[in-house]
């Protein structure tokens, strides 16, 4: 045994409910666990779930997880009318009419659910309101608890156990992540009024701050992922003392091999809950959209609505989840059940609201109907004829072995309860001579909507709604075999609107976006971040920071692209509006932005994805191009020169780069591009007859499941440039790849500098930085990439801060400005640093200082 399994066994002796007794459980109760983010990650790990049915197998417990990431006991924000969390509570198969304000809605159910055994997990995200919050706590609390205790769900008042916030790990990382003491100081007062309402109401409380404190002081690594989020040994160490403080008894031995059966039959039942309680496209199933009755093309007559099709899916899902309660039972009595999903509900049957259907063309006969830009010159990559899992590709990066990786979406809008083959991320082999692929692999499987992706360290961060994890391949078989989830609750009541476009910012942070109907809330080390409707959020996967980048009233902002100088725009897809972000990404507590002017004046919309055209292969004067992507009327990709002015950018339209002819291929939908590490550009074509989830149903059988495109553009009169060797490169070489004109062989290098130790590209990057020449005429931006790095791996270098700060480039200085306010923390001249930026000679300086004062004051 060793010293953490020792550690719990005592906790677990000790441990016992702080006021009322231990409870009891009885043959087929159904638990309930609620609160925010501890409930909600506890259902992926699902170990005191396995050892409550390892403990009472004849039971036949029922279990359903209802954590909500970034819920309060009093604050449960959801899209418009999705189910609350009392309905799921008492479940009764069949539809139930309620209204939602003055909305009528039918929700759907195939199961019954009838909480009777009630797991609260509350306190987190009100300590943040430290101790001026603790009153309303208290009493919002105490309403819960009695408003619980009164309610019948179905099965009798039900017994309620309190159960406390866990305290903040101190990860002994000062550089990246606090020690969590104050945060302590304010989880330690809240623990202590739970306890007061719980005492007050004589219901059981359970304190899993002090339990998780001992537990963190003897565990031989860290127990969450940044100091609140347990990972899964934390919440293996968690559950027995869980356990023990529930049931007044020892919890079974967690490395009991008859645990493993158990574990996994719990894990596949949360898979299939999970798909249900935080299905995607909640808007189009309960939401406004989910009543439009979409005309049947075939009978001239209104056809079904969202509401009625994908209610019975998620009555489907309920089935499923119970089946697998079932397998469950029969795993922790010692029998085997094989899983059987034959009694799902029916489903009705949707018609086309089009009466005509478009052929699809071929991909190598399809470049006959594509033109392109004087002097280049498109050629076919593959189809889904060459490699069969090309279907419907959404997002696309290349990686430092120069492979490009694709996300696919053949279930778009969304999986149904019975899909058999699922979304998927793949990588691609190129043959560097034709520049075709030569072999396709699939990286991860049985994704739900996977709208973007960025290759990150020696893994891959994916979005999996309502969740982004983090993906390795641990064996080398080229297969992503490890997984955590590292953000939570990023909404996605739209599928077109869930997280996409994922991008790096010269600095290694992410950007990633909300659409209209979302209301997303992560948990941070600083507290709840919640949005209503549109945003961008930045993300530093190192340190865990996660913040509002630009909260706005955005559509659907598919596009964000970095330019040379580090300054980037954001592309809102549905009316293709393009934003100067600079402009309007200042620190907002709460709210959004008021209306922002484009900088370019597209002639179509709407438009899936953006890049900024910096290549020599292509001329001179086509370098920092905006490409724009557009899917219906103009199909193609637009081409914008991008100039300064003032303190922002002007767009002018000048040839397109690629045109189709909608009316030879209507089915022609370009839905991103890339530059190649040969300087050649690849792009997508989606390959879809209907988009959109407001013209047509969502099951509407026209939607197609069966295509996708690769293509690739080159100029011929030009020779393609010699890709960087970069994957597996030494770290000096690595940082004389920050001199190439190419944005993503910069960026590709720092993504492989991430891979190495940061003290040693730390002292690397300082060598290398002076010993830069200052003859060089590209020398401030060489000195601006050196700052990126330390910026990249989080290591405070005043001395080269300062320095930048007073380039004669405007635009390194600018970008100096934008690096300090992300120092803020630890940068104490960061307001004086802001009273000279705004005194600049240069606009831009003055606007990066102007529009992020405001968080400069909200933290300094």
């Amino acid at each position: 045994m060793n010293r953490l399994q020792t550690i719990v066994a005592v906790l677990c002796l000790a441990a016992s409910p702080v006021f009322g007794q231990a409870i009891e459980l009885k043959k087929g109760d159904h638990i309930a666990i609620v609160g925010s983010g501890l409930a909600d990650r506890q259902q992926h790990y699902a170990w005191l779930e396995t050892l409550i049915h390892k403990a009472y197998p004849d039971l036949e417990l029922t279990i359903r997880n209802f954590g909500f990431t970034a819920d309060e006991v009093n604050l449960h924000p959801r899209s418009d009318e999705v189910p609350t969390t009392e309905y799921f509570l008492n479940m009764v198969p069949g539809t139930l009419a309620t209204k939602v304000g003055n909305t009528d809605v039918v929700y759907t159910s195939g199961a019954d659910f009838h909480a009777n055994v009630i797991l609260a997990y509350w306190g987190f995200n009100e300590s943040f309101k430290g101790e001026a919050g603790l009153a309303a706590f208290k009493t919002a609390l105490d309403e819960y608890v009695k408003k619980q205790r009164a309610t019948d769900y179905g099965k009798g008042k039900p017994t309620l156990v309190l159960l406390s916030p866990i305290a903040h790990e101190n990860l002994e990382d000062p550089a990246n992540f606090p020690d969590g003491s104050t945060n302590n100081k304010n989880l330690a007062l809240y623990t202590a009024a739970m306890a007061e309402v719980a005492k007050a109401n004589a219901v059981p409380f359970i304190d899993l701050f002090a339990a998780s404190q001992a537990l963190y002081s003897s565990a031989p690594k860290p127990l969450t992922l940044n100091g609140i989020l347990l990972n899964e040994a934390g919440d293996r160490a968690l559950a027995p003392v869980q356990f023990q403080a529930l049931f007044g008894k020892p919890a079974p031995g967690i490395d009991e091999p008859s645990l493993g059966p158990i574990h996994e039959a719990v894990l596949e039942k949360n898979v299939q809950w999970h798909h249900r309680y935080r299905t995607v496209d909640q808007f189009n199933i309960y939401g406004q959209r989910s009543r439009i009755k979409y005309a049947d093309a075939i009978t001239k007559t209104n056809g079904i609505d969202n509401a009625t099709v994908l209610g019975a899916e998620m009555a489907q899902r309920d089935v499923k989840t119970a089946n697998r309660d079932r397998v469950i039972w029969a795993v922790a009595q010692g029998k085997s059940l094989a899983i059987n999903d034959e009694n799902l509900p029916p489903i009705p049957q949707v018609a086309p609201n089009r009466p005509e259907t478009v052929p699809y063309i071929d991909g190598p006969e399809s470049v006959k109907f594509i033109k392109s830009a004087q002097g280049t010159q498109v050629e076919f990559v593959a189809s889904e004829k060459d490699f069969p899992d090309l279907i419907n590709p959404v997002q696309m990066n290349f990686d430092t072995r120069g492979r490009l990786w694709v996300a696919v979406w053949p279930n778009y809008p969304e999986t149904t309860p019975t899909t058999k083959v699922f979304d998927k991320l793949l990588v691609f082999d190129i043959d560097p001579a034709t520049g075709k692929f030569t072999k396709c692999s699939t990286f991860l499987d049985g994704l739900n909507c996977p709208t973007g992706f960025q290759l990150y360290k020696d893994g891959v961060l994916v979005m999996q709604s309502p969740d982004m994890w983090f993906v390795r391949d641990t064996d080398g078989d080229g297969k992503g075999d490890w997984k955590e989830r590292i953000v939570n609750g990023l909404d996605a009541a739209d599928s077109h609107h869930e997280t996409n476009s994922i991008c790096y910012e010269p600095g290694g942070a992410l950007y990633f976006s909300d659409g209209v109907f979302h209301r997303s809330g992560v948990e941070t080390l600083e507290g709840p971040v919640r949005n209503v409707n549109g945003a961008i959020y930045r993300y530093e996967p190192r340190t865990s920071r996660f913040e509002r980048h630009v909260p706005y009233g955005f559509a659907n902002p598919h596009g964000r692209v970095f330019d040379y100088w580090g300054n980037d725009i954001i592309t809102d897809a549905t009316g293709n509006a393009n934003y100067f972000v600079p402009a309007f990404s200042g620190h907002l507590d709460t709210g959004a932005h008021p209306k922002m002017k484009e900088f370019w004046n597209r002639p179509s919309r709407p438009c899936p994805g953006t890049e900024i055209l910096s290549s020599r292969h292509f001329p001179d004067d086509w370098q920092g191009n905006f490409l724009n992507t557009n899917v219906i009327s103009f199909q193609g990709i637009f081409r914008a020169k991008v100039t300064e002015e003032g303190s922002g950018l002007k767009g002018e339209t000048i040839e397109h780069l690629v045109e189709g002819d909608i009316a030879g291929n209507p089915n022609f939908r370009p839905s991103g591009v890339a530059v190649a590490p040969d300087g050649s550009l690849y792009f997508m074509d989606w390959s879809q007859m209907l988009i959109g989830h407001l013209q047509h149903h969502l099951r509407d059988p026209n939607r197609d499941h069966a295509h996708g495109r690769i293509f690739r553009i080159t100029y011929p009169g030009r020779p393609l440039l010699t890709p960087k060797k970069i994957h597996g490169e030494p770290i000096p070489a690595l940082l004389e790849l920050l001199k190439e004109h190419e944005n993503n062989v910069r960026l590709r290098a720092k993504i492989e500098l991430d891979t190495h130790d940061s003290a040693e590209v730390i002292a690397a990057v300082q060598k290398w930085e002076a010993a830069l020449s200052k003859e060089d005429k590209d020398y401030e931006h060489h000195r601006l990439e050196a700052l990126w790095v330390h910026q990249w791996h989080n290591a405070y270098n005043a001395d080269l801060l300062n320095a930048v700060l007073k380039s004669p480039e405007a635009r390194a200085r600018a970008q100096a400005v934008r690096v300090a306010i992300d120092w803020r923390d630890r940068l104490p001249s960061v307001l004086s640093i802001l009273e000279t930026a705004i005194k600049d000679s240069a606009p831009r300086v003055r606007l990066e200082a102007l529009h992020r004062a405001g968080g400069a004051h909200a933290r300094a």
